[in-house]
Order: structure tokens, then sequence, then C-alpha cells
């Protein structure tokens, strides 16, 4: 493996890793979905998904470099909001 695929790339504020596989992600949307008040209609979650993934500062196709959240999880939360420092991109 290079030395670059190797190297664990931590979180800004934590020790945890930034990258998220697919199966990781499902497991934890699969925890959200037993909480089906704290989450977003789909149609809602699929607008927010657009614009996270049209955002430049969407890192690794999973990661929001403003809070180092997981998009997917952070859209799917009815609580939160798009972190970017000028403002939700979400409307």
């Amino acid at each position: 493996m290079h030395a670059e695929m190797t190297k664990r790339e931590g979180c800004k504020g934590c020790s945890a890793s930034v990258h998220a596989d697919e199966e990781q992600l499902q497991r934890i949307l699969a925890k959200l979905a037993l909480h089906p008040g704290d989450c977003v209609p789909d149609a809602q979650y699929a607008a927010r998904l657009d614009i996270c993934g049209e955002c430049p500062s969407l890192q690794y196709g999973t990661t929001c470099a403003h809070c180092g959240c997981f998009v997917r999880v952070r859209a799917k939360l009815a609580a939160k909001e798009c972190p970017h420092p000028k403002g939700s991109r979400w409307q």
C-alpha cells in the first residue's frame, strides 16, 4: 500500500477518522431509522444531500469540512442545520 493510503486522517477536534465506508454509514442510518421522529422526511433528506453534494466543503464524499460530521447522518436529523460559516445552505 502507498504511504498516503495507510495514513489515518483524523478529525480536527478528536482522534476519530474522517473517512467512513458504506457499511459504517448504513449501520448509523439504520439506527436513526428506529427514531423516525428525529429524522426529516425523505424528500427533505434528498434535497439536503443534493446541496451537500455540490458544496466545495464536502470532503472524501462523506465528511463536512466545517464540523467533521458525516453529511448523510447530519442531513437525516431534523434538529441539525448545515454548519456552513456563512449560514445554512439547507433552505
